[in-house]
């Protein structure tokens, strides 16, 4: 790693990292050119400068991964939950400078910067705990099932959660003894160059978690995926959009990989008559307008009764308008900051005329803060990042795409209902609902919603990011935040042991019933 003087612009933000892919424990120039990773925040301030990686390049760390495997597969189970316990103690002595780069290279808040890095280390501490279950099972007849790791295993990560995201996959990959070749986020490669050099620090032996840096589908990323058909990987994990989730899947899919997608969707909240509404319109703030919309599990649509719509609208609309946004470098107490690059910038800016195309009222926001718009409310320099305005829509019917689609950005839906009824039909009809937020202190409502409910995710009386909601995701049912995560890093072994001699249950039964069936007849 080098480190080199920053623009004269941006050289109070810090020095510009030099970086390097990582395989088999070495910094590794790729055969391409180089990436810029610069701040959303300031496109002036240079924060990283890695290779753009190629097809030579993802062979080589599939490879470094594959001689690896020999070693760390047989490892025991206590010298990988060591390596974990280091990782974690080196990002808490560190968390400061790691929280100010994801401050510097995503464009989140310092709050939420130190809540990725916190999420990381708590990975460690959770996955140390669930691959301890992972026990000989068995099965009944001299049989055992042994848990054995798989192999290689790739990830494709998104940006917007640069830590915490690709560490939960990670983790249980390496803790259950496979090994990694990882691509980070174009957008964040140097938190992840920070996180796997964490890694080494603590001991990770050569070819374990190998990265390639690159560009996404048009370059390194296409070239991991292609990975895929060439044996690279036996097994794969995405964390990122939908549209190349289903993409991920199909390629696993036709290898008979079982993929672990974990899809950065939009939730739901539901607000009854009888809900706290303070406590809902502060939770909605957050779930709406956090990472400026762009978080992996975030909220779309709320769902109010019609008997305190008028109540709950009204109160959200003035703190919406209240809301401090801005550059988060110089800024740190602002509610959001920029978005993390101009491709998802121009996709939220269509979304401005698909909701009026639609017949949708647009209450708040509707364009992007620049020094002719500015109010108080924008805080620092805003010139040379994509800094938006929070958009609240009203009259949004569960018909139209802006109620069903994805919209990564500051932005929220309204829409009123009279029953019950009407919102779990909503909910079961939209492919969008994998988490809802139910506010509401009837018990017959909570069991309702618990059994009728489609969620992945449900969440009583608190917003999908709050702190006992944040390890999971939508996907595929492989969620980080429990014991199915580890079902794509292990595959069951069964032994047929003959000399396995179990005790006999001693069992006292009771007397049968009365009537008796007579199987003669049968």
């Amino acid at each position: 790693m080098y480190l080199k003087a920053n623009s004269p612009h941006a050289t109070a933000a810090g020095k510009s990292v030099i970086g390097f892919n990582l395989v088999n424990g070495k910094e590794v120039e790729g055969d391409l050119s180089l990436i810029q990773a610069k701040s959303a925040a300031d496109h002036r301030d240079l924060v990283g400068m890695f290779p753009d990686s190629g097809e030579k390049d993802v062979a080589r760390a599939a490879k470094a991964a594959a001689d690896a495997f020999k070693g760390w597969s047989v490892t025991s189970v206590a010298t990988r939950e060591a390596l974990a316990q280091r990782t974690a103690g080196i990002l808490k002595a560190h968390r400061d400078k790691l929280a100010r780069v994801v401050t510097r290279e995503v464009g989140m808040t310092p709050r939420e910067a130190q809540a990725e890095v916190q999420g990381a280390i708590d990975a460690c501490v959770f996955f140390i705990a669930e691959t301890r279950r992972l026990k000989v099972r068995k099965l009944g007849g001299g049989i055992l099932a042994h848990g054995r790791p798989v192999g290689v295993c790739g990830l494709l990560a998104t940006g917007s959660s640069p830590l915490a995201a690709p560490f939960r996959k990670i983790l249980p990959a390496i803790l259950c003894g496979n090994t990694v070749v990882w691509k980070p986020s174009e957008n964040a490669p140097t938190s992840a160059y920070l996180l796997v050099r964490a890694m080494i620090e603590a001991g990770l032996p050569p070819g374990v978690v190998n990265t390639v840096n690159g560009r996404g589908r048009a370059g390194c990323g296409k070239h991991i995926l292609a990975g895929l058909d060439k044996g690279h990987f036996q097994s794969f994990s995405f964390v990122g959009s939908a549209a190349l989730g289903r993409t991920v899947g199909e390629l696993c899919g036709r290898n008979l990989i079982l993929p672990s997608l974990d899809l950065a969707q939009k939730g739901v909240m539901v607000v009854m008559p009888d809900a706290n509404l303070d406590l809902a319109v502060e939770d909605a703030l957050q779930g709406a307008f956090a990472q400026a919309g762009q978080g992996s599990i975030g909220l779309a649509n709320i769902l109010l009764h019609e008997a305190c719509s008028a109540r709950f609208r009204q109160q959200f609309l003035d703190r919406v308008q209240s809301l401090e946004v801005g550059n988060p470098m110089s800024d740190p107490d602002v509610a959001f900051g920029p978005m993390i690059n101009a491709r998802t910038a121009t996709a939220f800016r269509e979304h401005w005329d698909l909701g009026r195309t639609e017949g949708a009222r647009l209450l708040v926001g509707g364009d992007q803060w620049n020094e002719e718009n500015r109010t108080s409310h924008v805080k620092g320099n805003i010139g040379h990042g994509l800094y938006m305005q929070p958009c609240v829509w009203e009259g949004v019917q569960p018909s139209m795409a802006l109620f069903q689609n994805q919209v990564q950005g500051p932005t929220v839906n309204l829409s009123v209902f009279a029953e019950v009824t009407d919102t779990l039909t909503w909910l079961q009809g939209s492919p969008r609902g994998a988490v809802t937020s139910l506010y509401t202190q009837d018990r017959a409502c909570i069991g309702r919603f618990q059994r009728e409910c489609p969620s992945d995710i449900h969440t009583l009386n608190a917003s999908p990011n709050h702190p006992r909601s944040r390890m999971g995701f939508t996907g595929q049912g492989t969620h980080p935040g429990g014991q199915p995560v580890l079902a794509g890093f292990i595959r069951w072994q069964t032994t047929n042991v003959e000399d396995l001699v179990e005790p006999e249950a001693t069992e006292i039964l009771a007397p049968g019933p009365a009537l008796r069936t007579d199987w003669d007849s049968l």
